[in-house]
């Protein structure tokens, strides 16, 4: 059933509030924040402050000093807005929205929304009145997050949309705003319960659709403990690292045909892949990872990765490496030299999100192949951090384990944040688009700096 376009209230493209905190060519003297200066929290947030953290930086596990912090979310006033680089200008560019989620924009421009708990997908389209305008795509899914264009480049012919429990399809041509038929499924059956969201993403030559299912729960407490021979069974027939019994098919990366077929597993122990993204260059799938919880304040970072086909990332018996988790101590020591380490470690529960590649030429050169990724924030940590938009550090392709924070200022005091970043995507002219589900809203921000700085 067709679904008027109608505007989102107080949604204007043309209203700019401009911040300018800290210019493109000072972030050398903001300093690299390293070891346990990198831990931090939400305090030394601000743009251009960098971080990198390794795997000898962390302390040792504590199982008696897990915190549980929940945040506050306050009604966000006129003057809350991200805070962004010198140089860079922040619009709203729709608000009104029920928790946006995971964004993604199609070839025309048109940007896609997942409002999860209301079970729909939203398309926004700037006008030329100033004022985003929104048609409702699809309804009545369940908890809709991950969304992609097929087959990938400048016509696609569906969207693929990732429920909790399945991966949809809908027909399309550039420009709809309401889609052309009911749901198809692909993929009609997905592990439920536990980490709900389900992103997908497409291999460049259209050939492997990507679709991340997150663990049942924090660290396989329900998963049964198998004797010897059955572990030695299921080793025999399964991936390294693979799950069983609760856990089957879960705290992995999935990989199908475009529809729907040969399923397999393509990575596991990766305990909850939030948010995917595929380098147009390389072809090679990212996961933005939310950790474990209830092993102290720092410990394990989350991170963003690489993601290679038959690695093992550690959940749930190991972390960053050969880390053993204390609640599954002595459980699996032949896996204990197999673990691939994540490229990029984060702070720990900052609840990374989605992400995304900058490969538009709008932003100064230093941008381009970098990672833009949100994080949505801490509650298992006495010291809130995340609430923030970082830049991952890429150089030819390749990670160099730091990362800068990009956007901030979503965070009022330690108990109170406006707003908890979810989705990012490049807009059709260069712009990076960010969402946030607190507040429900969508912010663009654009470059406009003077062409020296355009380095």
């Amino acid at each position: 059933m067709p679904h008027p376009v109608r505007e989102i209230a107080a949604a204007s493209a043309a209203v700019i509030v401009a911040v300018a905190v800290i210019p493109l060519g000072a972030r050398a003297a903001a300093g690299l924040l390293e070891g346990m200066a990198a831990f931090g929290d939400w305090h030394a947030d601000h743009p251009g402050i960098r971080r990198i953290i390794r795997p000898q930086d962390l302390p040792p596990p504590s199982t008696a000093e897990s915190s549980r912090n929940f945040v506050r979310v306050v009604r966000r006033n006129n003057d809350q807005k991200p805070i962004v680089p010198n140089g860079f200008e922040v619009n709203l560019f729709a608000s009104g929205l029920s928790g946006p989620r995971l964004i993604r924009v199609a070839p025309n421009g048109d940007v896609f929304a997942a409002e999860s708990a209301a079970g729909r997908i939203r398309v926004l389209r700037a006008g030329g009145s100033g004022q985003t305008q929104a048609s409702v795509f699809a309804f009545g899914l369940d908890g809709p997050f991950g969304i992609a264009f097929y087959p990938p480049g400048s016509d696609p012919q569906w969207v693929y949309v990732g429920n909790t429990d399945s991966v949809v399809r809908f027909p399309y041509r550039n420009g709809d705003l309401v889609a052309r038929a009911p749901a198809e499924p692909v993929v009609p059956h997905l592990p439920v319960g536990g980490h709900r969201t389900r992103d997908v993403q497409f291999s460049p030559d259209g050939k492997i659709m990507y679709v991340s299912v997150g663990s049942g729960s924090n660290v396989a407490e329900d998963m049964e403990k198998l004797s010897a021979a059955a572990l030695q069974a299921w080793q025999a027939n399964h991936p390294l690292g693979a799950t069983w019994g609760s856990e089957t098919d879960r705290a992995d990366v999935l990989a199908f045909d475009p529809d729907g077929g040969n399923r397999r597993v393509f990575a596991t122990g990766i305990r909850n892949c939030v948010g995917m993204a595929v380098a147009a260059s390389t072809g090679m799938v990212w996961c933005s990872t939310n950790e474990r919880d209830g092993l102290g304040d720092n410990v394990p970072p989350d991170y963003i990765t690489r993601v290679r086909e038959g690695a093992f990332y550690g959940w749930p018996w190991y972390y960053i490496g050969a880390n053993e988790d204390p609640r599954h101590r002595g459980e699996r020591p032949e896996l204990q030299d197999k673990i691939t380490i994540p490229d990029v470690l984060l702070q720990a529960h900052s609840a990374s999100l989605g992400m995304t590649f900058y490969d538009a030429t709008q932003f100064p050169a230093e941008y381009r192949g970098n990672i833009f990724a949100a994080e949505h924030g801490s509650w298992n940590r006495a010291n809130r951090t995340g609430y923030k938009i970082i830049r991952v550090i890429v150089k030819d392709g390749a990670p160099t384990g730091a990362y800068e924070d990009f956007a901030t200022g979503f965070v009022i005091n330690d108990g109170e944040v406006w707003g908890r970043p979810v989705g990012v995507a490049v807009d059709k002219d260069g712009a990076l688009l960010i969402s946030e589900d607190a507040s429900g809203t969508i912010w663009r921000i654009s470059y406009s700096g003077t062409a020296a700085e355009m380095r």
